[in-house]
């Protein structure tokens, strides 16, 4: 047999859980991220133009 205050312990846990399950919560829609590139994508795509400022 448990303990009085382990039992009450349980009891306060189970109560807490089921609080925080029955609150009210909001879904919010998450885009799914782009599919991944394949290798020979992005060797296809060329290089980015560069461009140097030189401040005198």
């Amino acid at each position: 047999m448990l303990d009085a205050y382990i039992i009450d312990q349980i009891r306060r846990r189970e109560e807490e859980r089921r609080r925080i399950n029955e609150r009210p919560a909001l879904q919010l829609p998450i885009p799914e991220p782009p599919p991944p590139r394949r290798q020979d994508e992005i060797e296809a795509e060329p290089e980015p133009k560069r461009v140097v400022i030189i401040d005198l």
